[in-house]
């Protein structure tokens, strides 16, 4: 005997059909972290642009990297030394790891909290995004955030003349506390997902 072909889905009543749509509600929040996107690629366009023109002896754009980076020393600074290439090139580092922060919140969460993009078989579909859920994009998220805490901290102790012990300390304890919280994260993902695992 065959089956019986499964009914089509019925349409939704008023009520839960308005709370479903609502979703849609959050498209302007990810065209705002697109254009947010857009001001990072125009800074880090512009702090690369002032780190050749230094190497090629821009004291203007020496100078304008001094300032961005907040590097200050007693003597004046009038050729790019290592520290202040160090420090450049992580303040670059650190543009781009938020900007693959921003992607990750803009994709997943539209995949996940809003609809599907159908990326199946697109030769350019990230790795990531085939099992993402809003436990996975939680963890890849915590994850992006001490990558770039850790960026943030090492540019403090290259440049740790600058800043007070009190500063430093705190940096180290805010950076600690996010490692802890992304292993917490984590730990509970593990133990949610254990029982839905065992039913299958």
């Amino acid at each position: 005997m065959s089956s019986p072909e499964p009914s089509k889905a019925s349409p939704l009543r008023p009520l839960p059909a308005l709370i479903f749509s609502s979703r849609w509600l959050q498209l302007p929040l990810y065209l705002g972290l697109i254009a947010a996107q857009g001001v990072y690629v125009f800074h880090f366009l512009v702090e690369l642009l002032h780190l050749i023109e230094a190497a090629f002896g821009s004291q203007t754009a020496l100078q304008a990297l001094v300032t961005s980076i907040g590097y200050k020393t007693t003597a004046p600074i009038t050729t790019l030394n290592e520290t202040v290439i160090m420090l450049v090139v992580l303040a670059l580092i650190d543009v781009v790891m938020i900007s693959n922060l921003l992607i990750m919140v803009i994709v997943g969460g539209y995949e996940t909290f809003v609809s599907r993009m159908d990326l199946e078989g697109h030769r350019d579909q990230p790795e990531w995004l085939s099992h993402v859920n809003a436990s996975v994009l939680k963890v890849k998220l915590a994850t992006a955030i001490i990558g770039i805490s850790s960026i943030h901290l090492l540019k403090t102790f290259i440049n740790a003349d600058n800043y007070t012990d009190r500063v430093l300390i705190a940096q180290t304890v805010i950076h600690i506390t996010f490692l802890l919280s992304a292993i917490a994260i984590a730990y509970t993902d593990r133990l949610m997902s254990a029982p839905a695992a065992e039913h299958h």
